[in-house]
Order: structure tokens, then sequence, then C-alpha cells
């Protein structure tokens, strides 16, 4: 789930998650999925892009595809895709997209599903005529990046799965006619399991002294497999492809 940068430390924690995305068998699991509902994608507009992933895999390669991406990181890595989006840089609620322009509103792992599923569905529905959202269904941590390594003690997130949340906040009217679920790993290699644990630890507001940053890192090297010069985590996930219009 995207989350501002920490610029104390030189982790980025959209970057963070998009490079875990690059070297996860979420786009395999779940583009052929989108496929079978929505076989007509036509022209695209990603909402809340990342990197790109899953809309580059989406995209009919002979038109073009827009994304809706506030993070200037994520925007970054979208300019390097072989076949780049036309990049809309703001949030969903301030995008200046007409309606008509697309044929297929995708959006992956957004906080609006949880915060604002009404607005947020009304705005797809208003720029496409097919809506396919990617929802969080596994029950387990969806905000800190690595939380699913973590002891739920440590981070305390509320573990209710994503699409629960989504559905409670959408009106009994407004549910998706289709609904399919994928599972999936999300497989982050990362260099300095060190870096991590330290960088996981400020972000749930551990002092420098506390003992749990020695138990985490240890938590963590027990979880890991050394890949190449990395280290591999898994953490197991299932996300629901939810579809309005076309199937």
């Amino acid at each position: 789930m995207p989350f501002e940068p920490d610029l104390s430390r030189g982790i980025d924690p959209l970057e963070l998650y998009a490079a875990a995305i690059d070297t996860s068998d979420y786009v395999a699991a779940l583009a052929p999925l989108v496929r079978r509902a929505v076989p007509d994608v036509g022209r695209l507009l990603d909402v809340g892009a990342g990197g790109g992933q899953l809309g580059m895999a989406l995209h009919d390669r002979a038109l073009s595809w827009s994304a809706i991406e506030p993070s200037p990181s994520m925007r970054a890595r979208l300019m390097r895709l072989a076949h780049s989006p036309r990049i809309v840089a703001a949030g969903w609620e301030q995008a200046e997209v007409a309606a008509g322009e697309h044929d297929t509103v995708l959006a992956a792992t957004m906080p609006a599903f949880f915060d604002q599923p009404e607005a947020f569905l009304a705005h797809c529905r208003a720029w496409a005529r097919t809506v396919v959202w990617v929802v969080p269904a596994h029950a387990g941590p969806r905000g800190l990046c690595f939380a699913g390594c973590l002891l739920s003690e440590w981070h305390r997130e509320d573990e209710t799965p994503g699409i629960d949340i989504a559905m409670r906040g959408l009106a009994p009217s407004s549910h998706p006619p289709y609904v399919a679920f994928a599972d999936w790993t999300f497989t982050g290699v990362v260099p300095d399991l060190l870096e991590l644990s330290s960088y996981l630890a400020d972000r749930l507001g551990w002092g420098a002294s506390d003992e749990r940053r020695e138990q985490m890192t240890a938590h963590l090297v027990r979880q890991a497999k050394r890949q190449g010069s990395g280290h591999r985590l898994d953490i197991p996930r299932r996300s629901a492809v939810l579809v309005w219009g076309q199937q």
C-alpha cells in the first residue's frame, strides 16, 4: 500500500513495494484473471498505477494507455517502461480525465477502496464503461510494506481482508456483478536485511534503544532466503478482481 517516502532514510516505501512487485508472481496470477473477465480492454486508464506492471501487461499495444499517478518516483518508473503511458500527475480526485477517452479503468491496491469506495467507484464509472478493481483479499496487514513478515503484535495493523472493507463501504446496488480470486506470493529481494529492519522499526515508531529492533532483525534473518547478492522474503497473498461492466 502507498505511503509517503521517508526521506530521512534511503528507502522510498513506494519504490520498495514496486520493486517487490517486479520480483513477485503478481502479474502472472492477476493478468489472466482480468483478461478472462475483460477480453476487450481497449483504451486503458490505470489509476494509481504505481510501477505500472499490471497495466503494462493488460493494455492493448495497438492503443495508447494512460496512468494517473501522484508520486514523482512512480512517474519516473512509468516513463522508463518500454511502452510508457500518458501520465496524469495527480491524485484520483484531482485528475482531469475526460469521460469517453478510455474503455477500461484499472485500479489496483488503492487506499480509496477503503477510505472512499463509493466516491471512487463513481469517478471510475464516469471515466469508462468497464471498471476493474484489484483488491487485497487476504487476512493480514495491508499497510506497511513487509508487515506480513512481522509479528502481529509488532505492526498492530487491522488484518480484516481488504475486500470486506471495500464491500462494506459500497451500497448494495454498487456491488460488482463479477468477482474472482487469485493467490500469489509477494516476493521481495532486499540487499540489506539490517537496513530493511531499521526502516521498519522507524516506521513503527520504535526508539533507537528499543530491544525489539534486534528481535526484528533476527526474525527477518530466519525468514529470508539467500538469492544472489540479496535476501528473499516471501509473503502469501490473495487478491480479488472486481469488475463492473464488460465480462
